[in-house]
């Protein structure tokens, strides 16, 4: 499994079509999402970024992540 530094997730911010999130230190793609078009998700948040402390905060549990595949996990 890869191991992203937070500086590479940032490349994968849904501008070129690819977008990851880091949760709980797991690295989702989330590319195929309606909700994550063009990296963006409702406005509020960006992929290429850590969100766990985000999602904590989520009207949503993080249980919606479990359909999306784990592409690596983010370095401490």
């Amino acid at each position: 499994m890869r191991t992203f530094l937070k500086e590479e997730l940032k490349e994968y911010d849904g501008r070129n079509g690819v977008a990851y999130i880091a949760y709980r230190g797991k690295v989702y793609d989330v590319s195929a999402s309606y909700h994550w078009r063009k990296g963006v998700h409702h406005v509020t948040h960006r992929a290429g970024c850590d969100l766990t402390e985000a999602l904590e905060k989520a009207p949503h549990g993080p249980g919606l992540l479990d359909k999306f595949a784990i592409v690596g996990e983010l370095a401490k």
